[in-house]
């Protein structure tokens, strides 16, 4: 994968406003400590960053004009005029209708109804960032390769590892080749029967999860097609992935490990992939899926009292 796509996950396009801030909460932890200066000062005040020349802008942040134009295409636009008009945009989006003040810091005093409200809109603005950050070329050309491998191998560990599951059990029931790994011996073990037409697919929020790199990267060196779904786009994973798939950076608490909150985000790219796919293959896959119910509608009859078996 080039440089210029690792750097910025957007299309040819440059994002929406509305995709700004999930593009800074999931590329500044890559980013220098001077960029990420910048990319906070955008994020945090649209509207006053955006009445600022590149030459206001570095001076407000203590930065250099190199430095705020370098950290305008690593968030997607070609310069900062592009950045600029993106902020007002979004400045506009938020004086005519701001987001409900609600966040996921759960106290452990809080009532139930408060903690479901917190959840609900952690959920919402989870699945809204990856949405909006999502890069649909990169995702087309996975679905593309997916469809049309003769295996398709997943690698996940822990939290991830459920995912990874997920997919497989997905990709099996529309009749493809799908195998989920959580044992890593095993993992790299698959990995290296891996050839030129099949997919290897690595879940991991971090990027730098060994036991997930490792049979990627040998997979990716017998010349499979290599995915990464991942919160970090330019993390040590993507060395060795064709194609990346970018979730949004997980919101940590004391009471939501930040496991909780990337497994939405991988979930809802899990379900991308298997739409699309089965899109891809409906011949096949919709007499697969109705095969698949009907072997096991006789588990889901009334039970003696009423009940499901």
């Amino acid at each position: 994968m080039s440089n210029d796509v690792k750097e910025s996950f957007g299309g040819d396009a440059p994002p929406a406003p509305a995709a700004l801030a999930a593009k800074v909460r999931t590329l500044a932890p890559s980013m220098t400590r001077s960029m990420q200066r910048v990319a906070e000062a955008v994020a945090g005040d649209p509207a006053g960053c955006a009445a600022l020349t590149v030459t206001g802008l570095a001076e407000l942040t203590g930065t250099s004009e190199a430095t705020v134009v370098r950290t305008a295409r690593i968030l997607g636009y070609p310069g900062y005029r592009d950045l600029r008009l993106a902020l007002a945009g979004l400045a506009a989006q938020q004086q005519s209708g701001r987001a409900p003040a609600v966040t996921a810091d759960i106290a452990v005093d809080d009532p139930l109804t408060d903690v479901v409200a917190k959840l609900a809109y952690d959920e919402q603005q989870t699945l809204a960032d990856t949405a909006a950050g999502l890069d649909t070329a990169q995702l087309g050309a996975a679905v593309t390769a997916m469809a049309g491998a003769g295996r398709v191998e997943i690698y996940g560990m822990a939290a991830s590892g459920l995912v990874a599951q997920d997919l497989a059990q997905k990709l099996l029931r529309i009749g493809r080749h799908a195998y989920a790994h959580s044992d890593p011996h095993l993992a790299v073990h698959n990995a290296v029967t891996l050839r030129a037409g099949d997919v290897a697919v690595a879940i991991t929020h971090s990027g730098t999860t060994g036991d997930v790199i490792e049979p990627l990267r040998v997979a990716f060196e017998r010349g499979a097609t290599t995915i990464a779904i991942t919160g970090r786009p330019r993390s040590p994973v993507s060395q060795y992935a064709d194609h990346i798939l970018t979730t949004s950076i997980a919101r940590e608490s004391e009471l939501r490990p930040a496991a909780m909150s990337s497994r939405t985000s991988q979930l809802l790219v899990v379900d991308c992939l298997f739409v699309g796919i089965a899109q891809r293959t409906y011949e096949t896959a919709a007499p697969a899926l109705s095969a698949s119910y009907e072997a096991l509608a006789h588990r889901h009859q009334p039970g003696p009292r009423g009940g499901r078996q």
